[in-house]
């Protein structure tokens, strides 16, 4: 019986994904807003990864822009500390090398607006990339990349059984489902560096991510059960459907 309801509420989280997919206009434009609520003109959710350092000076100010927008219904905003600023004397706490992996995976392909391995970065859809202080040109690339990924992805809620998710749409190349396990904030007293002394705030902290399923296009369903929801320090999730190797996002969507 438990097999069955699963079952039921998975065909139920996919059953208008495909009208949802033909909607999207790939790079469809929107007019950037100067509010702090951003909408998204196909209704699906852009991701925001922001590189940033507790060892760059530069990259509080970028860190104010992320919290700023985070709220808006629209966006998936993921904080991704990276490693390369700790030679300087000061080891970030949050830091990840799979953030600075991934961050000069984009470089190597090549991201529109301001490529490059440097902080603080905002890259939009793993497509377009702008620093990440400057917020106009964060929403602008935001409006920009809007629909750019030709899929969706939608969630049910399965209770204790943890909750279903479905993907649809279209793609050229094989993609990944990946889990994304954050920190809503995160509060750092910085001992030494650039910003010795200060205290920043960081906003949906990554602590993990893992792939948790192929995608070849179309209809598929899966599970997010609740032990892979069981992250130290986590208390949010998201979905990010991407080809693999720093490839671009297909869709974004928060779990949790």
């Amino acid at each position: 019986m438990i097999k069955n309801r699963t079952a039921i509420a998975l065909l139920a989280g996919i059953a208008a994904i495909g009208a949802v997919a033909t909607a999207i206009s790939p790079g469809a434009p929107a007019q950037a807003q100067n509010d702090t609520r951003i909408a998204s003109p196909t209704g699906e959710p852009v991701l925001i990864e922001l590189f940033t350092s507790q060892g760059c000076s530069s990259c509080p100010p970028a860190d104010k822009v992320a919290a700023k927008i985070a709220p808006s219904p629209g966006l998936v905003v993921i904080s991704r500390p990276v490693t390369y600023w700790d030679r300087l004397g000061w080891k970030d706490t949050l830091a990840k090398e799979a953030n600075t992996n991934l961050q000069q995976a984009y470089a190597r392909r090549g991201l529109e607006g301001q490529n490059g391995v440097y902080t603080p970065q905002a890259v939009v859809n793993g497509r377009f990339g702008t620093v990440g202080s400057r917020e106009l040109d964060v929403r602008r690339g935001i409006a920009h990349n809007s629909g750019s990924g030709n899929a969706a992805i939608r969630v049910n809620d399965l209770g204790a059984e943890g909750y279903g998710v479905g993907l649809g749409g279209d793609t050229d190349k094989p993609a990944e489902l990946v889990l994304v396990a954050i920190t809503r904030e995160v509060e750092v007293g910085i001992g030494s560096g650039e910003n010795g002394g200060r205290t920043v705030t960081y906003t949906n902290v990554l602590r993990d991510e893992q792939t948790i399923a192929s995608w070849k296009g179309g209809k598929a369903s899966h599970v997010v059960s609740p032990a892979q929801l069981k992250v130290k320090g986590a208390n949010r999730y998201a979905l990010v459907l991407r080809e693999p190797g720093g490839g671009p996002v297909l869709a974004a969507r928060w779990l949790s």
